[in-house]
């Protein structure tokens, strides 16, 4: 998950933000499908539909048009973040501490990559995930992907 700049979040957020919906997080995918990915996850507190997705893209795509923060052309997908909503930032897994996560590196600390847990908290700079009974420290900026994981 490639996080986007500061610049196109704040450009992003000064759009949905204003319409009522939750920025959940944006990613800029370069080399997606032979192309580059904007995506944006929105939501509200009762759930987002596609009604809500169309509005976001067409009020942000006029935005992007004027303010152009990207080079080149670009795909924009406006979606909820699902059930396996993904994590961005330090307030993202504040507040889902004590539900399971899906969390995978950059690279591998002690020949591990993938970590599948319950998310213990947040200390400085680094997340707490308990696997197996076993408290791993994961340093936020070593983070590619973070995911929630469902339970029913």
């Amino acid at each position: 998950m490639q996080k986007a700049s500061a610049k196109l979040q704040e450009i992003v957020r000064n759009v949905v933000e204003p319409m009522g919906y939750e920025l959940v997080g944006v990613e800029y995918l370069t080399g997606y499908q032979g192309g580059n990915l904007l995506r944006i996850y929105i939501d509200k507190e009762n759930g987002i539909d596609v009604d809500d997705c169309a509005a976001v893209s067409h009020q942000l795509s006029g935005v992007l048009d004027v303010e152009d923060p990207l080079p080149g052309q670009y795909s924009l997908e406006v979606s909820s973040p699902g059930l396996d909503r993904p994590l961005f930032d330090v307030d993202d897994f504040e507040r889902f501490v004590g539900h399971k996560v899906n969390v995978r590196l950059d690279s591998s600390i002690g020949g591990r990559r993938k970590y599948k847990g319950m998310l213990l908290g947040v200390e400085d700079d680094q997340i707490l995930v308990e696997v197996d009974g076993e408290v791993y420290p994961l340093f936020m900026d070593q983070i590619q992907e973070a995911r929630l994981v469902p339970e029913f």
